[in-house]
C-alpha cells in the first residue's frame, strides 16, 4: 500500500461498476494517517462554470465532477503558481487551491487553459485505512 501518496492516480475496477466511481480515474492530492482526498479527473460536471449563478459573469469554462463529498464547493487544481497565489503544492507539478479571484482572472484573460486549471465540484474522501482496504479488495488499481 505504500504506493498510495499524493500525486498518484488510481483507476476504478469492475468491482465499482454501478457506483459513482464506475470508470473513474482519481488524482490523490492528500494521503496520510488521517485518510485520503482526491478528485475524479475524467468525469465532466453537467454544467460549465459560467452557468452557475455566482459565476455567470465569466467566460465559459468546464467543471469536473470531482466526487460525491462536499458538492456545494468548487475546488481548484492547477499548474500556474505564477498566476495563482495561496496554493499548496502537491507532487507532479500540481497545486491545490488558491486565490479564486486570480483563478477567475486567469480564465477570463485566457492566461491559463483547461490543461493548466481544473475546477471540481466535490471531491473523494476516505477515512484512515479505507482506501488501503479498497485497494486490497481490488476496487482500485494504480495508473
Amino acid at each position: 500500500m505504500n504506493d498510495l501518496k499524493a500525486g498518484v492516480y488510481i483507476k476504478s475496477t469492475e468491482a465499482l461498476n454501478g457506483s459513482f466511481f464506475e470508470h473513474t480515474t482519481i488524482l490523490l492530492v492528500q494521503h496520510n494517517e488521517a485518510g485520503s482526498i482526491g478528485f475524479v479527473t475524467n468525469k465532466s460536471f453537467e454544467k460549465s462554470l459560467h452557468e452557475l449563478i455566482e459565476f455567470n459573469h465569466i467566460k465559459p469554462f468546464p467543471l469536473m465532477d470531482g466526487g460525491p463529498v462536499d458538492r456545494e464547493h468548487i475546488f481548484v487544481l492547477h499548474k500556474r503558481p505564477d498566476l495563482i497565489d495561496g496554493s499548496e503544492q502537491i507532487p507532479n507539478g500540481h497545486y491545490l487551491g488558491g486565490n479564486m479571484d486570480q483563478v477567475i482572472e486567469a480564465i477570463n484573460t485566457r492566461f491559463a487553459n483547461k490543461e493548466e486549471i481544473q475546477l471540481f465540484i466535490g471531491y473523494c474522501g476516505w477515512d484512515a485505512g479505507e482506501l488501503e482496504a479498497e485497494v486490497k479488495e481490488g476496487s482500485w488499481t494504480f495508473s
